[in-house]
């Protein structure tokens, strides 16, 4: 995934971008990056690798390196970013949040109309930031490039400009499937992905910009360059998983969708008697512990953490770039609380279960500890397809998926045919899905939170919300 801020102030803004990015990090592992504009400078840039170390620890000295009243920053899981474009537009700053699916085509027609070059990273690949630059640069000014450039890319674009005059440009990807905010105090306007963000730098929420909504933002306001459409599909998983708990998104709040999240499925198991005599409840943590709670007060099973992640030193498990190196420091992690395990009958919501190579580390950890069953939900119906909108659950191949993985197991490629069936607990295959994976993983019992009760608890329009990793619908 990845995540941005902005800010443009009437004095020097570097205190709250940097803060403003440092509190998206929980969005991205790979690379930090910040540039700025000063009326004496003129444009700056630094880019650090943050796989190996958060981003405020490689940038605690850019107070004395960086200056100016406006900048914009972001934490990626892709490319290296910001980018310093200098083209017929002017020279300009650009950070994008999104995925490309067809950027061989885009740069197959950029360079046979215009005969121009890309920089080319390790491998040929090229930086999906400066391809979005290349057609933004197509068109004779911003509002007018950005739109040509949300149309031409298969996937979805968010973008930060921070012009050569100071100003800053934000747009939000054109189906809105993920955040952009605007933020207002007494010194300026900025521009954020998570809205806590800003207020916890004293700003206080001005507007959230609609599907492909364009705005000009200034120290003395925001300006509208081009309006939002009508038709959004913003990410669910932003509930479920990615957001920041203390984050809102359409005006629903993070923490409270997953309380009403895990009440609803703790009202299907008590439906139909499944998991009971039960000693506590527990997240898989840190996001599926609010779930568990919502679980816990709706069922009257008392929450527990028989586990604790020790996160002094490995604050996030999928910082290695090597799945073992992952799957060993998200074991090392895992510190047990005897008292609360042996001999217990557990139940253990989990975000997500997209691969399940962890989660299998997990229950074998519990019960080498003593546990007496472990029974395990997930916060989220079965994943059935890699994500093309977002850099986020996406897989080499789709059969990485538990869910895929076992429906072939189960039917081979007919089964394929019926993902639907699948993912409905009320149906035979429904049932064989779930019976097969408790099997692999020797969960007690598994169950997933269905797609209708996930848009309950999310709590806007269906039809607003993109539900594809589930269901493949567009």
């Amino acid at each position: 995934m990845g995540g941005f801020f902005g800010a443009a102030l009437k004095s020097d803004c570097m205190v709250d971008v940097f803060f403003g990015v440092d509190y998206h990090s929980h969005l991205g592992t790979r690379r930090g990056g910040l540039a700025a504009y000063d009326d004496q400078i003129g444009l700056q840039r630094e880019i650090h690798n943050i796989e190996n170390s958060p981003f405020r620890t490689k940038f605690e000295n850019i107070f004395d390196e960086m200056k100016g009243c406006s900048a914009i920053g972001c934490i990626s899981d892709t490319d290296p970013q910001p980018l310093l474009i200098r083209s017929s537009l002017g020279t300009y700053a650009i950070c994008t949040v999104g995925r490309i699916n067809n950027a061989e085509v885009l740069i197959d027609n950029y360079l046979s109309n215009s005969g121009g070059h890309f920089d080319a990273m390790t491998g040929g690949n090229i930086n999906s930031t400066e391809l979005t630059a290349a057609l933004i640069n197509q068109k004779r000014d911003f509002a007018e490039g950005i739109k040509f450039a949300q149309e031409q890319i298969e996937g979805s674009a968010s973008i930060l400009i921070l012009k050569e005059d100071g100003s800053i440009i934000a747009a939000r990807d054109k189906m809105g499937r993920i955040p952009v905010l605007i933020g207002k105090s007494e010194e300026g306007c900025c521009v954020s992905f998570e809205s806590f963000a800003y207020k916890k730098l004293g700003y206080d929420d001005e507007k959230e910009l609609g599907p492909g909504e364009i705005v000009e933002i200034t120290a003395d306001g925001v300006r509208q360059l081009a309006p939002p459409g009508v038709e959004m599909r913003i990410c669910s998983f932003l509930w479920t998983y990615y957001g920041y708990p203390t984050s809102n998104y359409e005006g629903v709040n993070v923490e409270a969708m997953r309380y009403r999240n895990g009440e609803i499925m703790a009202r299907h198991d008590m439906k139909v008697n499944n998991a009971e005599n039960l000693d506590y409840v527990g997240g898989v943590p840190d996001s599926g512990t609010p779930h568990a709670i919502g679980y816990a007060n709706e069922s009257h099973i008392p929450f527990a953490r028989p586990f604790i992640k020790y996160t002094p030193t490995w604050p996030r498990s999928f910082m290695p770039t090597n799945q073992r190196e992952r799957d060993k420091v998200a074991k090392m992690k895992q510190i047990p609380i005897h008292e609360l395990i042996e001999g217990k009958k557990l139940l253990f919501v989990d975000d997500s279960i997209v691969r399940g190579t962890q989660l299998r580390e997990t229950v074998e950890f519990l019960y080498g500890n003593g546990a007496k069953a472990v029974h395990m939900r997930s916060a989220c119906p079965p994943i059935m397809y890699g994500c093309k909108y977002l850099n986020f659950s996406s897989s080499e191949s789709e059969m990485e998926l538990i869910s895929r993985r076992v429906i072939l197991e189960l039917e081979g490629e007919e089964g394929l045919n019926y993902l639907e069936e699948y993912s409905d607990t009320n149906t035979d295959r429904g049932q064989a899905l779930r019976k097969a994976i408790a099997d692999k993983f020797n969960f007690a019992s598994l169950e997933f939170q269905s797609l209708e009760g996930l848009v309950e608890a999310v709590g806007i329009e269906p039809c607003k919300l993109c539900t594809y990793c589930w269901n493949g619908k567009e």
